[in-house]
């Protein structure tokens, strides 16, 4: 008796059931976000396209730095959306190393899922989490291990984040 082909079966079998279950687990597509349904219970959520810096986006949201309106996105993440069941927020700002403005938010944000660390971009709103504040960049800023981007400003917010005080988050209306 023959016993070749079911020794080459033998060994087809673990890796296509390998392959099967790895399959199975992976989750390649993108969450998807109905329009007609609200990120949390304040805000809405608008799908917007993707960043020029390739960043997804869920929600539009208004800054206000002192008194001026800035729109700005946040992307779609559990941190991100964590964040945004926390809107409308008044923070005090206050200046890291001339770069970023900080500010302590009211609770922690989980970070289910986030990445160890993040390289921010001018205009980006993060989340450091050791600290538990919003971390809103003005000039560029190294890697940082513990940060999580949350979104970004899209309309020159920068320029006027480097001179303020106080932040208004809230849901766009």
């Amino acid at each position: 008796m023959n016993l070749a082909p079911l020794r080459a079966f033998a060994r087809v079998v673990p890796a296509a059931a390998l392959l099967l279950v790895m399959t199975a687990c992976a989750d390649d597509a993108p969450p998807s976000v109905s329009s007609s349904e609200p990120a949390s219970p304040q805000a809405s959520t608008a799908r917007a396209a993707t960043t020029p810096t390739g960043r997804t986006t869920a929600m539009n949201i208004r800054l206000t730095l002192d008194g001026h309106h800035v729109a700005a996105t946040l992307n779609d993440s559990p941190t991100a959306r964590d964040f945004a069941a926390q809107l409308p927020l008044t923070l005090s700002l206050r200046d890291l190393n001339q770069a970023e403005k900080i500010a302590d938010l009211p609770r922690k944000l989980s970070t289910s899922g986030a990445p160890e660390g993040a390289d921010p971009e001018v205009g980006d709103l993060a989340y450091y989490a050791p600290w538990n504040q919003l971390a809103t960049y003005y000039r560029d800023a190294p890697y940082a291990t513990g940060l999580v981007i949350l979104g970004n400003m899209v309309d020159g917010g920068a320029e006027r984040l480097a001179t303020a005080d106080e932040i208004t988050i809230e849901a766009a209306p």
